[in-house]
């Protein structure tokens, strides 16, 4: 419904507070898109979203049930167009649904300058950059917890009870996105007894939140069982903290000091009885999700970054709210300066516009300063590993028919990501392949028949993840065991290859009583120029 008279100028700021941000973080998310290497995570995305549902739903039986619901949208998505971009660009879409409405909250909470300043915050924020080009669910997970921070915010503010069918709707879909989004609820019954709130409310988030939580149940049961997944996390400890403090805020110095001082301006308000606040909504939006899961992850680790990026929202809520804090002291100040009934006091409230300006300056200074990050960000050497460089190393050594042995088996996430380079080696451990066998690497043969396949080799190439090689690695299965044991006790070494996060290295056999010089024998290869001789 329009709005006449003195009220559109009112909906034109509303709308750009809301729409700018959203114009911001899709130019940061889609600037260097194509990094030409997948990683890891994205990788399993990939590879996964390409099966059929069938396919994908036999593997949500032994693995990844957490990331199912976003397989099966991944799935729609790489039906028409298969590649990298089209694998990031749902996330850049949620990266940018998401800086709206942090924008969106700021103006319904409190006016649209904080609206824009807090979007705009949002979208230039390093940590919101680097996962609006992920190939994971994460942005989208950002966009589910904002979305229902909006609605809780219009629910408390409605009579009626469709706006809390759309959040218990919401925020059931963001948790089967990703089962941690469940501490989201946390945050906003936080938001409502901050707020002392009455009971009809209650009832009706109750219901919501319940319900979500009813849905969500047989996957945590079922994500319970495949928990071995994130075996690898360690217990956090303070430098976590900071780590995650100074991701919220940014993490160079010139922008992360005044961040925080304006976000303590935006806490330190009182919260009126029966109104939901900024503050009251932003602080446990940033505070709770990650404050608990680091506190259980202390006693069983399940923490990580990227698990509470939703919670990033609340930062530069707050640090939003701060700013206009300081904006009308100094607004006052000036009146008080010239006097109540001076002509400065009209023309300052004319000019209070321009404060909004001055914000939007201040967030391209914080831009300008974060800019090296961002840059770096944008590049394939910015994540733990790049499958595609990899692929293309073994590509330049390899023949066809040549072996090849993958220790531990999720070092062949780079051949199922980049066959290309793979094509023709055989791979000597492999029963299954990923997609027959319902798993993210393949089904491998077992001990016995390993080694006997290992026997009739003269040479062996071996892809190996970083940590595989290390002394202190103790693999958990006989067949990586055995991988290990025959390798050390029935080859050489002779030259490695190293990339980031993968090591391809050529083994041939010890040479014999009967052929002394089969060890130095030289193994026909394309190039070798990249191995370096160990």
């Amino acid at each position: 419904m329009k709005r006449s008279g003195a009220g559109r100028p009112v909906v034109v700021a509303e709308v750009v507070a809301v729409l700018l941000p959203v114009l911001v973080m899709l130019a940061l998310g889609l600037w260097g898109l194509d990094r030409g290497g997948m990683w890891r995570d994205e990788a399993a995305t990939f590879q996964v979203a390409r099966r059929s549902v069938p396919q994908i739903w036999h593997l949500l039986h032994h693995v990844d049930a957490v990331h199912g619901l976003y397989y099966l949208f991944m799935h729609a998505v790489l039906a028409s167009d298969p590649g990298e971009v089209a694998l990031r660009l749902p996330s850049v879409c949620g990266a940018a649904a998401a800086a709206g409405l942090v924008a969106a909250l700021g103006v319904r909470l409190c006016r649209p300058r904080v609206g824009l300043w807090a979007g705009l915050l949002y979208a230039v924020t390093p940590m919101a950059g680097h996962f609006a080009q992920e190939g994971r669910s994460y942005a989208l997970v950002a966009a589910g917890a904002a979305g229902a921070t909006l609605l809780l915010v219009r629910g408390v503010r409605s009579a009626g009870t469709g706006v809390w069918w759309a959040y218990g709707a919401t925020v059931t879909v963001t948790c089967l996105l990703h089962e941690f989004a469940v501490l989201l609820l946390l945050a906003h019954a936080t938001t409502l007894a901050a707020a002392r709130l009455p009971r009809r409310v209650w009832r009706r988030w109750g219901r919501a939140a319940g319900g979500a939580v009813l849905v969500l149940s047989p996957l945590v049961l079922v994500s319970l069982g495949q928990s071995g997944q994130v075996a690898w996390l360690t217990r956090p400890d303070w430098e976590s903290v900071d780590r995650l403090l100074r991701a919220f805020a940014g993490p160079t110095q010139p922008v992360f000091v005044p961040y925080l001082f304006l976000v303590a301006l935006g806490v330190l308000r009182q919260v009126p009885r029966g109104e939901v606040t900024l503050a009251a909504v932003a602080a446990p939006l940033m505070v709770l999700p990650p404050a608990v899961l680091i506190t259980v992850s202390r006693f069983s680790p399940l923490y990580d970054e990227r698990y509470v990026l939703y919670a990033l929202a609340g930062a530069p809520l707050l640090a939003a709210a701060g700013t206009d804090r300081v904006a009308r002291t100094v607004a006052r100040w000036g009146e008080r300066w010239r006097g109540a009934r001076s002509p400065w006091t009209a023309r300052t409230r004319m000019r209070l516009p321009f404060a909004a300006l001055a914000g939007v300056l201040a967030v391209a200074l914080a831009l300008t300063a974060q800019l090296p990050l961002l840059c770096q960000d944008r590049t394939a050497g910015r994540r733990p590993d790049n499958l595609a460089a990899v692929s293309a190393a073994v590509g330049r050594e390899l023949r066809p028919g040549d072996p090849v042995l993958f220790l531990p088996s999720l070092a062949r996430r780079s051949a199922l990501a980049y066959p290309e380079g793979f094509r023709g080696a055989r791979d000597i451990a492999l029963r299954a392949s990923a997609t027959a066998s319902g798993t993210l690497y393949g089904e491998e043969e077992g001990p016995a028949e390993l080694r006997r396949r290992l026997a009739g080799l003269d040479h062996v190439w071996l892809v190996a993840a970083p940590f595989a090689l290390r002394s202190g690695w103790h693999p958990h299965t006989p067949t990586e065991r055995v991988k290990l044991a025959v390798i050390g006790e029935e080859f050489t070494l002779r030259e490695q290859l190293a990339r980031r996060g993968v090591t391809l290295r050529l083994y041939v056999r010890h040479p014999s009583s009967d052929d002394p010089g089969a060890a130095l024998r030289p193994v026909r290869r394309r190039s070798g120029a990249g191995l370096v001789p160990a």
